[in-house]
Formats: structure tokens, sequence, C-alpha cells
């Protein structure tokens, strides 16, 4: 157990990590610390840009084999999978009617980028080898548990749930084709483009992350404190139990298909995380009814900040224990 317990600590204990933890203090200390809206973008276009680049390259360097296509399906598979077993939890562990339950379960099927960004500076920082086509299956995964939540609303009562908008806005969404896009021009240019842009998307990262971390520390905070009304007990640990849950499945499904350590985690990681970007844009277009203050505080107030603080060490000690 003490062997446990500090390999959880030393993954804890990393700048990436610290900063985030620091915005949630400072957030719940009611602080005036905040990061300009536009610096907060070009953040997250700078770590979108950098994470995709580098699996496109990293994937020119290795090829694509059997094991890319494996990883895929099974990404595509949890991502529709995952919003069943979170429908069902809900439905023992809450309140919630059929139609906020689905809206709910749906971020869970689906993936946040940052917390994948950050899980591969973890790897970075601890040396752990991982592919680097695992950035394609992080984008193959934003859209199935989408498609998992609007047929358990259908099923359940005839809503309409689709919109001429939706798709376009899923297909358009900027996260998507920036993410794509880099790993795309990163296969294609491979190790010479990797050594012309080095010095922008590989130095300054990790500082980047850290700044990012800390914004993103200081929203999940305040949506908390914000909507701490509208969370129950039973909903509130939902938000810690389903990324644990989701975990698990894919820790099967990445032992299953042989992935390495690295992959492993990261799989698991993707299986963890919450949507609270995609998917609420989604289900505002297609279930305007549902209670967006439940969802976003689930995603952002709940489960993001247990995968970033807890949930990060213990699924990359499950992966390479």
């Amino acid at each position: 157990m003490p062997s446990i317990i500090d390999s959880l600590s030393s993954n804890l204990l990393v700048p990436t990590i610290l900063f985030f933890a620091l915005g949630l203090l400072a957030a719940f200390a009611r602080s005036d610390l905040s990061i300009p809206a536009g610096a907060a973008k070009f953040m997250s276009l700078y770590l979108l840009l950098s994470i995709g680049f580098k699996g496109g390259a990293s994937l020119a360097a290795h090829g694509p084999d059997l094991g890319l296509f494996l990883a895929l399906a099974a990404g595509v598979f949890l991502s529709f999978a995952i919003p069943f077993a979170a429908f069902l939890l809900l439905q023992i562990m809450t309140r919630l009617d059929r139609m906020n339950a689905a809206a709910v379960a749906g971020h869970y099927g689906s993936i946040s980028i940052v917390t994948f960004v950050t899980a591969t500076s973890l790897l970075e920082l601890t040396g752990l080898y991982y592919d680097g086509y695992m950035v394609a299956v992080a984008a193959a995964m934003e859209v199935p548990a989408i498609l998992s939540a609007l047929w358990l609303v259908h099923k359940g009562g005839g809503h309409r749930t689709s919109s001429p908008g939706l798709w376009r806005d899923l297909l358009a969404n900027g996260s998507i084709v920036l993410l794509t896009g880099s790993f795309a021009i990163g296969a294609v240019t491979g190790g010479q483009g990797m050594d012309m842009i080095a010095p922008f998307i590989v130095t300054p990262f990790t500082g980047v992350l850290c700044l990012f971390l800390l914004d993103m520390g200081l929203s999940a905070g305040r949506s908390l404190l914000t909507n701490r009304h509208m969370l129950s007990c039973g909903l509130f640990a939902f938000g810690a139990i389903m990324p644990l849950v989701g975990a698990a499945m894919a820790w099967v499904m990445g032992t299953l298909i042989g992935l390495p350590d690295g992959s492993l985690f990261l799989l698991m990681v993707l299986a963890a995380s919450a949507s609270y970007i995609a998917v609420p844009a989604a289900m505002k277009i297609a279930l305007p009814e549902a209670e967006s203050g439940v969802y976003l505080t689930l995603s952002l107030g709940v489960s993001f900040p247990f995968n970033i603080t807890v949930g990060l060490p213990i699924y990359l000690w499950l992966a390479t224990m």
C-alpha cells in the first residue's frame, strides 16, 4: 500500500496539476485573479495545434498499423457505450428525468481535450511512451456519445432531437477542426515539419499548459460555486464515480487489444473525461429544454477537477501496475 500511495503522490506533485489546484483554491477564496479571455483563447488554440501536430508527426514516424485501427475502434465503441452506463447510473443515483439524464450521459461518452492534453504532458514528464495516433482516437470520440444521448431521449418519448444546424455545428466545431487539421499536417510533413516548428510547439508547451490550467481551475471553481444549489448528493457522487466507471471500461478494452501502457493510460483518460465544450453546444441545439446548469456543473465543476487532481494519478497507476 505505501508504494501505491507514493506512486499516486509523485504523479500528483507536478506543476500542471498544482497550477490547476491553485486556480481552484483562488476561486474558492473568491480571489479577483483572472486570465484575459483573449489570452485563454490563444492558449487553447496553441495547445490543440501542438498536441495535434506532435501526434501526426509521431504517426508519420511510426506508420499506420493494426494498433491504430484497433484503438480507433475501441475509442468509438467506448464513446457509444459509456452514455448508456452513465444513464443507468443516473437513474439509480439521482432523480433526474429522462431528458436531463440523457443530456448528462452524453457528456460522459465524449471527451475533454484539456484533460487529454494534461495527460500527455504527464506522460512526457514521466518519460512513458505513448502512440501518437491516440490524438486521432480523441477526435473520433467526440461525436458518437451525442448520438447515444439523442437515441436515449428519442426512445423515451419521441422528443424531436434533430436540427439542421446540429450536425453542421458538430462537424465544424473549432477544436475538432484544429486538432484533426494539425494532426493531418503533422502526418504529412513528418520529422522535417517537426524540426521546423519544434521551438514553438515543444519547448513552451508545459509552461503554456500550466497557465491554461490555472485559468481552467478558476473557471471550474467559479462554476461550482455559482451552481452548487443544483447539485444533489447523488449528482455530486455521480460526477466523481462515473469517471472511474469509464476508465475501468477503457482499461478492459485497451488490455484486450494490447495497447502499451502509455496509450492505455490515454484511452482511460479519454473514457473518464467529460466534455464541457462540444457536447454542451450540441445539447443547446438538440435538447434546449435540458438544464444546462446541471450538465455543465457536473462536467466542468465536478468531473473535470476530479480527473485532473485525483483521476490522472489513479489511471496512470492502473495502466502501469
